[in-house]
């Protein structure tokens, strides 16, 4: 914590005052939104590979013989199908089905299970879990103990093969290894997932050991183009991924079925959990609203907030997320939209700036890596 901004800080920022990133407020975090710039580091990651420091991100380790049965309640997605060694993408709701936060649950081992849970959520999350905890359950917050570095790109596996022998085209999608070394940085978690669109890996350390292992990081894949990459590049890459951010995509008042990510929610699964009342009936009756992609084709890009209305002047929505994309070249937005204008090819306007701009309603994702 820095005593003058109030803000929290990583245990990599002295590393990136040196390498003079610009930083910024981030839900309450001191972190850089950009090293070198925001196209250059989308670029990187699409085409090479990128860095980044992801270590404000939120730890929970759940333990406990009633641990899996606990957690099939508190989640969406149905828990008992995750094997040890591997992840699941899921959401944590309230009774009314609306979203507390999305996250991903990696078994660790029987009756062992870490949550990583969003920056700006981990207090109010981990308060929900506790309230809801019962039976032979023990929760842990370890995010100030953990950091978290994610290496993205269609070069990420080739850098990062340079620092271990552990064979990591064995570690398929959503798997992981445990207590891998990584040139002299033991007990790494090398997990294949990621938050850009890219193949990649994230990887969960001891924070004492994140500067050196970052700096090792970028010294491996320096000839393959390996960049140190901000916040804002990060943001663009799931953009058009269409991969949802929580506070934009999803919320309190946006469910997971209405952001898109019905996938992560089993409403068929045999036990109750939290919310599933609720979300059963948004199928069963059918999304009164759901977020689609806009292309913005008149002047503009659609910012979070704007309203959206039909092609006659009817208000139907607001956009949640937006950009120029640096891959496509185009004014690009995820909005949500009343369902009977969600459909591809719909014709909408935005409000840019007090002005009616043209758009219409496009496939997501955006791109498609390869």
């Amino acid at each position: 914590m820095n005593t003058q901004t109030g803000l929290k800080r990583t245990p990599l920022f002295e590393t990136y005052k040196k390498s003079e990133a610009k930083v910024i407020d981030f839900g309450g975090w001191e972190l850089p939104v950009q090293f070198s710039g925001i196209l250059e580091e989308h670029e990187a990651v699409r085409k090479d590979a990128g860095l980044f420091d992801v270590s404000h991100m939120g730890e929970v380790l759940v333990e406990g013989k009633d641990a899996e049965s606990y957690l099939n309640y508190l989640l969406t997605n149905d828990v008992t199908k995750v094997g040890i060694n591997q992840a699941q993408y899921t959401a944590m709701c309230y009774p009314d089905g609306g979203t507390i936060d999305d996250l991903l649950v990696y078994k660790l081992a029987e009756e062992k299970y870490l949550l990583v849970i969003n920056a700006a959520n981990t207090e109010k999350d981990f308060e929900w879990m506790k309230k809801q905890a019962s039976g032979d359950v023990t929760l842990q917050n370890i995010s100030n103990d953990m950091a978290q570095l994610a290496i993205q790109g269609p070069k990420a596996e080739r850098v990062l093969q340079r620092l271990t022998k552990t064979d990591l085209s064995q570690i398929g999608f959503f798997q992981f290894a445990q207590d891998v070394e990584l040139d002299g940085t033991s007990d790494v978690l090398v997990s294949r997932t990621g938050y850009t669109g890219e193949d990649g890996f994230e990887l969960y350390l001891a924070a004492e050991k994140a500067v050196s292992l970052w700096e090792r990081l970028l010294q491996a894949g320096k000839e393959d183009g390996l960049k140190p990459c901000g916040l804002g590049a990060r943001d663009t890459l799931r953009f058009e991924a269409r991969l949802a951010l929580y506070g934009q995509e999803l919320s309190e008042e946006i469910s997971p079925l209405e952001a898109g990510i019905g996938f992560a929610v089993k409403t068929n699964k045999e036990n109750d959990f939290i919310g599933k009342d609720a979300l059963s009936k948004q199928k069963e009756n059918g999304l009164k609203r759901k977020i689609v992609g806009i292309e913005v084709t008149g002047r503009g890009i659609p910012r979070h907030g704007y309203k959206v209305f039909s092609a006659d002047g009817e208000e139907v929505g607001f956009v949640t997320s937006g950009t120029h994309s640096p891959s496509l070249k185009k004014s690009l937005g995820l909005a949500l939209v009343s369902t009977e204008y969600s459909k591809a090819d719909t014709l909408l306007k935005v409000e840019i700036r007090n002005k009616p701009v043209d758009a219409v309603v496009v496939k997501t994702p955006f791109y498609k890596k390869g």
